[in-house]
């Protein structure tokens, strides 16, 4: 033992990990549906004057925070503090369906995609489907993509690991992309107030005080032991987070719901020939990967991005599964024919299957006299 360490300190720097936090998610979807509400403080809860004050804030916009509102606030202190406040009720079967549409955006970089909660997840993109160095360049394509298909925004966190990735996706909200590169994260934390730590609550603060833990840097001063004793499990890894080390995976639970591939091209299509050969190509590619995943599909999307930005997602669900990627580039083709409108030129087109199932071999009946 030296220096009053017990466990070996192992740092994986090799991983590149992206934190995304939708800001202030369930009011923003409210102020983009209703944007009369904009500029005005928005409070998501049941109204407390419609229900003898019960219920929780869930969330609340900016506008809303500057009178003192947060999540998990009574919806009856919310009014006091803030009487002109409008108060709408959580529609959580909604914002769960906006969720999902982000969350395939993030399927589009990556499949290590672990969510949190509806309005956060972390990404491993250190292997990724565009084949990018640059994590930082993943998370602005991530912010941009979101804000361009949902007009909704989030703040990015970029770092070697999840607990950093976290902390800088809080540092600069809303809107904001903070990353802490290795050779940053010393500095980073311990200059950090000891609150931003994650796992060090209202119960565990006046003990840091006590303690004369004020900043990370006052918290590399307690040994490792000190810190298990007075916390157990969370001394161990406080021990470690404050020295930037974190090596949890992100993990992925999601069942593979679909298959698909997208091109974003410079020169753009203007024309039927150079579409029916990008759908071709992406249908055969489509059509492989699921035969290599012993799996068919009954749905087909299309989606085509303009030159201007602007999205378009079309899909065509099928009675019965696609058998062939001529069926598959068929049914694309078919959605195009409902759109056919080429205005200047598609940036980008991708076909994904999804309503997917497993292949199942029907056994062969033999007639009695040949078993």
């Amino acid at each position: 033992m030296t220096n009053g360490l017990r466990f070996p300190l192992n740092n994986d720097l090799s991983r590149k990990i992206i934190h995304i936090d939708m800001d202030a998610f369930y009011a923003s979807i409210e102020e983009r549906d209703h944007p009369e509400l904009k500029n005005k403080p928005l409070v998501i809860a049941k109204d407390p004057r419609q229900n003898h004050g019960h219920g929780v804030v869930a969330t609340a916009n900016y506008c809303a925070r500057k009178y003192g509102i947060s999540s998990a606030l009574s919806s009856q202190k919310a009014y006091e503090l803030c009487p002109q406040a409008i108060f709408i009720a959580p529609n959580k079967t909604y914002y769960k369906q906006v969720s999902q549409q982000i969350h395939e955006i993030f399927y589009h970089y990556t499949d290590k995609v672990e969510p949190v909660a509806l309005d956060e997840a972390y990404l491993d993109v250190t292997v990724n489907k565009m084949s990018a160095k640059s994590a930082i360049y993943i998370a602005r394509c991530i912010q941009r993509d979101i804000w361009q298909q949902l007009h909704l925004t989030c703040s990015a966190g970029v770092s070697y690991n999840k607990f950093l990735a976290k902390l800088a996706s809080d540092y600069q909200k809303p809107s904001g992309l903070t990353y802490i590169l290795p050779h940053e994260a010393s500095d980073f934390l311990a200059n950090l107030p000891i609150e931003k730590f994650k796992g060090i609550g209202h119960k565990t603060l006046p003990k840091m005080h006590e303690l004369g833990v004020y900043y990370g840097r006052d918290l590399l001063q307690i040994p490792e032991m000190q810190l298990i004793q007075l916390f157990g499990k969370r001394g161990y890894e406080m021990y470690r987070k404050v020295r930037g080390i974190d090596n949890t995976p992100v993990r992925d639970h999601r069942p593979r719901k679909s298959c698909g591939t997208e091109q974003t091209f410079h020169q753009y299509i203007k024309d039927d020939n150079a579409l029916i050969a990008v759908l071709r190509k992406q249908a055969l590619e489509v059509q492989k990967a699921l035969k290599q995943k012993g799996m068919f599909a009954k749905t087909v999307v299309l989606k085509i991005r303009y030159a201007d930005f602007t999205t378009l997602t079309r899909r065509k669900t099928l009675s019965k599964s696609i058998q062939s990627e001529q069926d598959l580039y068929y049914q694309a083709w078919e959605i195009w024919t409902e759109i056919d409108d080429f205005k200047d030129g598609l940036r980008l087109v991708g076909i994904t299957a999804t309503s997917l199932e497993a292949q199942v071999v029907e056994p062969i009946e033999l007639p009695l006299d040949m078993i």
